[in-house]
């Protein structure tokens, strides 16, 4: 298998790909965003919009495009495949989904993306347990 993914990489990734959806998601939902649930209807598209395009990127790719442009990729622990089918849909999903229940949600959020900095030996997330991948330097 690769070397492990740097967490700095990790994180701009995840940067790179908040602004890939954030930007036409916000476009789209703005003639809402001044009604009264406004804020609340375009931060639920945003999560589903996330969740389909982390889903979708991972389980055919195995990166989204944060991880191709920072030249990382996400590999299922046991074999280094592409984590195509189900982990790469868990994947996404305990990363995306808790967001959905208020507060609790995104202290979930909060904890899940720590757990990798002190995780041992593979720098997992929580997201990354349950999917039973890790985050590698592609190529």
């Amino acid at each position: 298998m690769p070397p492990l993914a740097p967490l700095g990489r990790r994180f701009l990734a995840r940067v790179a790909d908040w602004l890939i959806v954030a930007i036409p998601v916000g476009l789209i939902t703005l003639p809402w965003a001044f009604d009264g649930d406004g804020g609340l209807t375009g931060g639920l598209v945003y999560l589903l919009v996330y969740f389909v395009y982390e889903g979708l990127m991972l389980t055919t790719r195995g990166q989204t495009l944060g991880k191709m442009l920072l030249g990382i990729r996400v590999a299922r622990l046991d074999n280094g495949a592409v984590p195509a089918g189900n982990p790469g849909w868990i994947r996404a999903a305990v990363y995306s989904l808790p967001q959905l229940v208020p507060c609790l949600g995104t202290l979930f959020w909060l904890w899940n993306v720590l757990t990798c900095t002190w995780d041992r030996p593979y720098r997992q997330c929580l997201h990354d347990k349950a999917a039973r991948t890790v985050v590698v330097r592609a190529g």
